[in-house]
């Protein structure tokens, strides 16, 4: 597997992007020789043409975006070989479409209508034929890895299953190891109890063991430090549970989460340049998109005055970085004294938004005033959602570690809010702040890049949280 942003990405998925950029370059150089009978006539023609490598590239980012945004490189999504071949029929369609509006703007970039025609019906084809062949094949492309968990810690049980619930992470586990030996055969989650932990020389050895996950339900002088040495030095890898549930998951599990777990962990650095940076791409991109986006605005404002008149913007105190509190800004989905008993989360079909607040919250256009707040310091484009006062004082006593997501600023879209869904309970709020510890600890202008990245998907199509 390999890492990115923290997070494991399957090795099939990144196969499978790279061998289609190749098969779509390739489909356009034989579309051109059965076409043109030659291969440079795709390059330069005129003055106002671009070279063929930028040709190619602008047909290959359009097409790989189209692909994503169509969840064909998430293993979950495509099970079937119909859904399959709507989902690349579809995609190869609207990248079509983007690249004729692309094609009319500038002119320069067209690589030939007949030549396309042909490229997209071999792409076509050999994108499905590709699919089905790396699926035939089985664990050639993704080979498995068997893993063994010593301890019987909920922490284990929870990661188990995790992986049980994803086959497409390709891990086998083969059962836990009793920490004294004394309920083999009980069963927690499919495997149970296959031994004690004092035979798990027996168990590497035998099984051909590839990871040795750490569950212990007390490590403090129940840690077999000799046995864990000598399988580290025999070459399998040994690692925490929590370690593992959060490469897989993209969220730190706070279950049985010690400090000394987060303190001496990697990750969590600020450096000044990250910050300035940071800083800088928020300002840029929140002027951008006010400027861009304020057509849109004027029209959601005029909509919420003829539904139900003033105030068009919602003002709100949020908790902030460091613990301040600021005013936050949005255009109002709610019926005005919606609050008037108090605060109370907002529900997914809440009784109190209007017939326009539904439409704008679906298409995240109430979003919009709080691209002020980002000019003004208070937000930054990603990062944790602003709770209310007293929703934090109230959950800074349930939750662990959750004063924590204040060591940043709040932003418009973020981690959690991309991987999970709408959250209207303490153990909703419990299991963002698992992805907004992740966030934190990774935090980087990349990873912001592709949550804005994923946000547009989530905006656009309604696909992963809501």
């Amino acid at each position: 597997m390999f890492r990115l942003a923290g997070q494991y990405v399957p090795r099939k998925s990144v196969l499978l992007a790279g061998t289609e950029a190749l098969l779509i370059i390739a489909s356009f150089w034989v579309a051109a020789w059965l076409r043109l009978g030659d291969v440079r006539a795709l390059g330069s023609d005129s003055a106002e043409s671009y070279q063929l490598p930028v040709k190619l590239a602008t047909v290959i980012f359009i097409c790989m975006l189209c692909f994503y945004y169509n969840d064909l490189y998430d293993l979950r999504a495509v099970s079937r070989r119909t859904e399959l071949l709507i989902r690349v029929m579809q995609s190869l369609g609207v990248a079509s479409l983007i690249l004729a509006f692309l094609y009319y703007a500038i002119p320069g970039l067209m690589v030939g209508r007949g030549v396309s025609v042909i490229a997209a019906v071999i792409t076509g084809v050999s994108l499905i034929s590709w699919r089905l062949f790396v699926d035939a094949t089985g664990n050639f492309f993704r080979p498995e890895q068997r893993v063994l968990v010593a301890g019987t810690g909920s922490a284990g049980i929870r990661l188990v299953r995790e992986i049980l619930e994803h086959p497409e992470l390709n891990f086998r586990v083969l059962g836990f190891l009793d920490e004294k030996g004394e309920n083999i055969g009980k069963r927690l989650v499919n495997p149970g109890i296959v031994g004690g932990f004092s035979e798990i020389d027996t168990f590497v050895q035998r099984d051909r063991v590839d990871r040795v996950i750490l569950s212990f339900a007390e490590r403090r002088g129940q840690m077999p430090v000799q046995k864990l040495l000598s399988v580290k030095f025999s070459g399998i890898m040994v690692e925490d549970a929590h370690s593992l549930y959060e490469k897989l998951t993209g969220r730190i599990m706070l279950e049985k989460l010690t400090p000394s777990l987060l303190i001496l962990s990697e990750g969590f650095s600020k450096s000044a340049f990250q910050v300035v940076l940071k800083r800088v791409m928020d300002v840029v991109l929140s002027a951008t998109a006010l400027v861009l986006l304020s057509p849109v605005a004027l029209l959601v404002a005029l909509a919420i005055y003829l539904e139900s008149g003033r105030p068009i913007l919602f003002c709100q105190e949020r908790v902030g970085m460091a613990d301040r509190n600021f005013r936050m800004l949005k255009f109002r989905s709610m019926r005005q004294n919606s609050e008037v008993n108090g605060p109370a989360w907002a529900s997914k079909d809440d009784a109190r938004i209007t017939r326009i607040g539904r439409w704008i919250r679906r298409c995240r256009l109430d979003e919009i005033p709080q691209f002020l707040n980002v000019l003004r310091g208070d937000m930054s484009i990603v990062g944790p959602r602003p709770e209310q006062p007293g929703f934090v004082h109230m959950l800074s006593e349930q939750i662990p570690y959750y004063e924590q997501r204040h060591t940043v600023r709040p932003g418009i879209t973020g981690w959690a809010q991309i991987k999970y869904k709408y959250g209207a309970s303490s153990e909703d709020a419990k299991n963002k702040l698992e992805y907004e510890l992740f966030y934190i600890k990774h935090m980087s202008a990349f990873f912001d890049f592709l949550i804005m990245f994923r946000t547009v998907q989530v905006v656009l199509f309604g696909s992963g949280a809501v």
